[in-house]
């Protein structure tokens, strides 16, 4: 149990005060350069798919037997999406041969427009969360993840494209 505690709260980052979904979604920016640094996309795309099988897991072990399906503190669903609205920009850089931080108005737009997916929860992030199983918990953000990579590909391609000139 503790080791699934530790996964779902990302390192006990979970259990920080206010708004741990943010605080969840803000750890997760090191450690996707981190990732990046190491291993480009290949090794996000890794680090995704792994932390969302161990998300899964780790959820249903902490929440087993309990009302609340979706605790504050489980923040794994958090790291998992924000890294997928990260990965364009991991590509973007391993592709142009850049420096990952250099593409920083891409880093705010994927940190923004993640949160306000993950808050607002349209269409089908909202129909995953109601869902309220370890499976829901972590689609929600993983579909909020998507949606929020898309518009950092929508603005990328408009600031390199239509307003580069």
């Amino acid at each position: 149990m503790r080791l699934a505690h530790f996964i779902a709260t990302v390192g006990y980052v979970g259990h920080m005060r206010p708004a741990p979904g943010t605080w969840g979604s803000l750890v997760a920016l090191p450690l996707a350069w981190l990732i990046h640094v190491l291993g480009g996309p290949w090794l996000l795309g890794i680090a995704i798919v792994a932390g969302f099988i161990k998300g899964v897991w780790a959820t249903a072990k902490v929440t087993e037997g309990k009302e609340d399906h979706d605790p504050s503190e489980v923040v794994i669903d958090e790291v998992v999406g924000q890294w997928i609205a990260l990965l364009p920009l991991s590509i973007g850089a391993w592709h142009t041969g850049a420096e990952i931080t250099a593409l920083w108005p891409g880093w705010i737009t994927a940190f923004v427009a993640f949160r306000a997916f993950d808050i607002l929860k349209p269409g089908p992030i909202g129909w995953a969360d109601r869902r309220n199983d370890p499976l829901g918990v972590m689609l929600d953000d993983v579909i909020a993840g998507v949606f929020a990579a898309i518009v950092v590909l929508l603005l990328a391609g408009l600031a390199h494209g239509v307003f580069a000139g």
